[in-house]
């Protein structure tokens, strides 16, 4: 049925209380008071004129829903006549679970291996034999965030959101970032060359947490988000024991080599993530309709499992309006501001933390590797903590604690209170030692963003945009974050401790301003949907319609 054969009623969208219902049933009311049922068919699926019918969005704008929908509404057009038990349910999510998070954990613990293997080359030789002077090493660090932030602004967008094999895809830029990283050990190797890779490398690597966030909507309800992200995400944490350990073992044994024990380190590593490319490359599927270890009911299941986030699988039709309303909504730079402040420090601690610990706390190079490995500890316990607490509470119904950014504030506060300890016991070598160590709670704060991001933000191609704007400041505050630690500074770096306190300072204060306004927001929706009452018409499967979260006026967004 086409939109001039509906009442003019059906302009006030769909009643809210018939759509949240996952089961497709409705109230002997809500059904007297549908006079109109609109249904999106096969036909219409990939015209991109053809107006099926439209909708008022919650500011009052008229909205198309035209036959350019998601992937998912494939599955979507058979999946709303099964039935799902709650056994089912616990069953599929725990199958989903076993067969995508061990790859995407390890890989996540890979790409943070490559970056702390920097630092712990530092202290094995890697300064001195490429005859770094002044301020030489923290460029080093800067030049693979340079290679991030050019290819967030446009290219990695385009080529991952056309691409309707994004695993794969993945998987080859992978394989790619692990060959770079083994060329960082040839004997040819000099400073000019060096930073030439670390670009190469940024360029690489910049498509993994963009593509985890998509993949994480696209398998999981919202509400489920935060707690897969704190998984994945977490493993940075076994990134740093790993690449620390790794460093331990070849640095004592570096009269074995024939070649320095830092270009090895290189080695085996590039080696390392080549071999899970390839493992990515077979065994991740593109998208939950492509999952070689779900049946085909499994399949509708998880569509009728995500129906509630509103999203689906994807789009891969650039939609320039979509890329413009990323741009003019006001949480894209929330995040973006979040990430200046949130990144600033990481940039430098990821570079610096071997050095400060060996210069700074009196270690030598063999004991720093090893004091170095409890921050990784830190992070690979307490982001899955933080993400099991928040679904503990929302269980049991705990106010404000069961809301994720309520847990992001608590950890930037964390953070604050973290590089207090650093900066300001100096009386204390334990004291400073225990606030290095507690600063990598702050990874929970960058955790409920990508989260959030993963479940408030709407429309593929807006998704995808919001995700490069929020990477494109990550990349630009890890390249930054390096130039605060001065050499001249050495080996307290106090500018940059500084700089670390201001930053998580300012993070409080945007993850708050992010809570109340998708508070204030919610109960204005609830408002106009009251106001406006139920809808004569209801269009089907309008959940995978690919309409933006300001579009469509069923939508709430995570707390």
């Amino acid at each position: 049925m086409k939109d001039q054969d509906v009442g003019s009623n059906e302009k006030y969208g769909i009643d809210d209380n018939i759509n949240s219902q996952t089961d497709g049933t409705q109230s002997l009311e809500q059904s007297e008071k549908v006079h109109n049922v609109i249904s999106i068919t096969r036909a219409d699926i990939g015209d991109l004129e053809n107006v099926i019918s439209t909708i008022v969005s919650p500011s009052g704008k008229e909205v198309k829903v035209t036959g350019d929908v998601d992937e998912a509404m494939r599955l979507a057009l058979e999946s709303r006549e099964i039935k799902i038990t709650e056994q089912e349910d616990r069953k599929l999510v725990w199958k989903i679970d076993l067969y995508m998070f061990p790859l995407m954990c390890i890989l996540y613990a890979i790409q943070f291996m490559d970056k702390v293997s920097n630092g712990s080359a530092a202290v094995m030789g890697l300064r001195d034999d490429l005859k770094m002077k002044g301020n030489q090493y923290s460029w080093v660090g800067s030049a693979f965030y340079f290679g991030y932030l050019f290819f967030n602004l446009g290219p990695g967008q385009l080529i991952f959101q056309k691409s309707r094999w994004l695993a794969k895809t993945l998987a080859v830029f992978v394989v790619l970032w692990g060959m770079i990283l083994a060329l960082h050990a040839a004997p040819t190797i000099n400073y000019a060359s060096f930073i030439f890779l670390r670009v190469l490398l940024g360029c690489a690597e910049s498509m993994v947490t963009p593509t985890f966030t998509i993949i994480t909507s696209q398998y999981w309800r919202k509400e489920e988000h935060f707690m897969r992200v704190c998984l994945w995400f977490g493993f940075n944490g076994l990134g740093g024991i790993w690449a620390n350990s790794l460093a331990y073992g070849l640095y004592i044994r570096q009269a074995s080599y024939s070649i320095e024990a830092w270009r090895v380190l290189f080695v085996v590593t590039g080696l390392i993530t080549v071999f899970v490319g390839f493992a990515i490359f077979f065994h991740l599927p593109d998208d939950p309709s492509k999952a070689w270890f779900l049946s085909e009911r499994e399949k509708l299941m998880v569509v009728e499992r995500i129906r509630g986030n509103q999203q689906g699988f994807g789009n891969h039709h650039i939609k320039w309006y979509q890329v413009k309303e990323a741009f003019t909504d006001v949480r894209t730079w929330l995040f973006f501001a979040f990430s200046i402040g949130s990144n600033i420090p990481n940039g430098g601690l990821t570079n610096f933390m071997n050095i400060l610990i060996k210069n700074d706390f009196g270690y030598s190079t063999k004991e720093s590797l090893l004091m170095t490995m409890p921050t990784g500890a830190v992070e690979l316990v307490a982001c899955p903590l933080i993400g099991f607490l928040s679904v503990w509470c929302a269980k049991k119904k705990i106010p404000f604690l069961q809301d994720r950014l309520i847990w992001g504030i608590f950890a930037a506060v964390l953070s604050v209170v973290a590089t207090c300890m650093l900066a300001f016991a100096k009386e204390s070598k334990n004291a400073r030692l225990a606030g290095a160590y507690l600063l990598y709670v702050a990874p929970v704060s960058f955790i409920c963003v990508l989260s959030i991001i993963s479940s408030n933000t709407l429309g593929y191609t807006k998704k995808w945009t919001v995700s490069s704007i929020n990477l494109v400041s990550y990349a630009a505050s890890n390249l930054a974050g390096p130039q605060t630690f001065i050499a001249k500074q050495a080996p307290g770096y106090n500018g940059a401790k500084i700089a670390m306190l201001v930053c998580y300072a300012g993070c409080v204060v945007t993850l708050s301003a992010l809570y109340v306004l998708n508070i204030y927001e919610n109960k204005k929706r609830d408002r106009i949907q009251a106001e406006r009452g139920p809808s004569d018409t209801i269009i089907e499967n309008l959940e995978f319609a690919d309409l933006t979260d300001k579009e469509n006026p069923n939508f709430r967004y995570a707390l």
